[in-house]
């Protein structure tokens, strides 16, 4: 269990033997897209962390991202991140961006995009394709979604990374028009890319498990419309992704990352609600199709994840027993019909 954010971040960025074996093989600059992020804070601290150990202390991680929090950026900085402030999004010239041999691209656009489509393809897809031609001689590694597959029944194992794409709306279809754009450069330009379709990574501040929780918290019954769930704790799947960047290949090396288990929503809620001493009702009913990958590739190249769901739930509910603090960031994960 944690008492603090600090002892929380310590876990989240502290590499295992085989990340510093793995870093121990490359060399080089890292740079990290977006890391002003859920996920891009730990993971730069993380690299720089495991690079260290792997003997590549003059090796860069630089971190990229507008800084709307200054302070986030100090704290990156006193780890030995080197930050740029800059507006993706914005007018600048890419080539204004330091060289890096290695490339990890988090920037995303989700939430809104059923409002504002437009924005959602111009950073989603738009964006990659200025990456893509900056970094052609480098290494790409990029982040996308579980959600390019379609919803799946329960009784599936879940979508492979061989599965067909059924993306359900504009944040859906964007995201897969971002892998197209790094694909592109892999064929085009022999730029070797690696593609990571993430769903769902738990800090215990932000995550599926939290949002369970919120409607416990607040008396108020859960819904089981989308009734199963795939949960990975994110020191894991920040190592999986850091280990990602040295299969990145002309040919597109691509990996669904999430947990193992397919997770019955109601189950997560009883015991989220015995950990907090609540009580816990439910709405809807639950038995249609959700949005499940089978990460059994990963698993074989990476190893599985060394916290299990039950422990992930059982720190949850432990934290937020506590008052720890939450980020008020949800991830909708019970949303349907594409519409972020």
């Amino acid at each position: 269990m944690f008492t603090s954010e600090a002892e929380l971040e310590a876990r989240l960025t502290a590499p295992s033997q085989a990340l510093i074996d793995d870093m121990a093989k490359s060399s080089g600059d890292l740079m990290i897209l977006g890391a002003g992020g859920k996920m891009g804070p730990t993971m730069a601290v993380l690299a720089r962390r495991a690079m260290n150990e792997a003997g590549r202390a003059s090796d860069k991680v630089i971190a990229v991202s507008r800084w709307s929090d200054p302070r986030q950026a100090q704290i990156l900085e006193d780890q030995g991140v080197e930050i740029v402030a800059a507006d993706l999004l914005g007018d600048m010239d890419f080539a204004e961006l330091p060289d890096a041999d290695d490339v990890l691209f988090m920037v995303g656009a989700k939430f809104g995009s059923a409002s504002q489509p437009s924005w959602a393809w111009a950073v989603n897809a738009v964006m990659p394709d200025r990456v893509a031609r900056r970094y052609r001689d480098s290494r790409i590694t990029t982040f996308s979604t579980g959600n390019v597959y379609p919803l799946v029944p329960v009784t599936s194992t879940g979508t492979t990374e061989e599965s067909a794409v059924g993306p359900v709306g504009e944040y859906a279809m964007s995201c897969l028009g971002r892998e197209r754009v790094f694909s592109h450069s892999a064929l085009t330009r022999d730029t070797p890319v690696s593609i990571i379709r993430l769903n769902y990574a738990a800090d215990l501040r932000y995550g599926v498990l939290y949002d369970i929780a919120d409607p416990i918290m607040r008396g108020e019954p859960v819904d089981l419309t989308t009734g199963h769930v795939n949960v990975v704790w994110q020191g894991y799947a920040n190592e999986v992704t850091l280990r990602s960047m040295a299969h990145a290949s002309k040919d597109v090396f691509t990996l669904n990352l999430t947990g193992p288990e397919i997770l019955s929503v109601e189950k997560i809620a009883t015991r989220l609600a015995e950990g907090l001493g609540k009580e816990v009702t439910f709405t809807g009913e639950a038995g249609g199709p959700c949005l499940l990958s089978d990460a059994s590739k990963c698993f074989d190249m990476f190893g599985y994840p060394d916290v299990s769901a039950g422990q992930l739930i059982d720190w949850q509910a432990d934290w937020l027993a506590r008052g720890l603090p939450t980020s008020g960031k949800p991830t909708k994960f019970a949303v349907r019909d594409g519409k972020f």
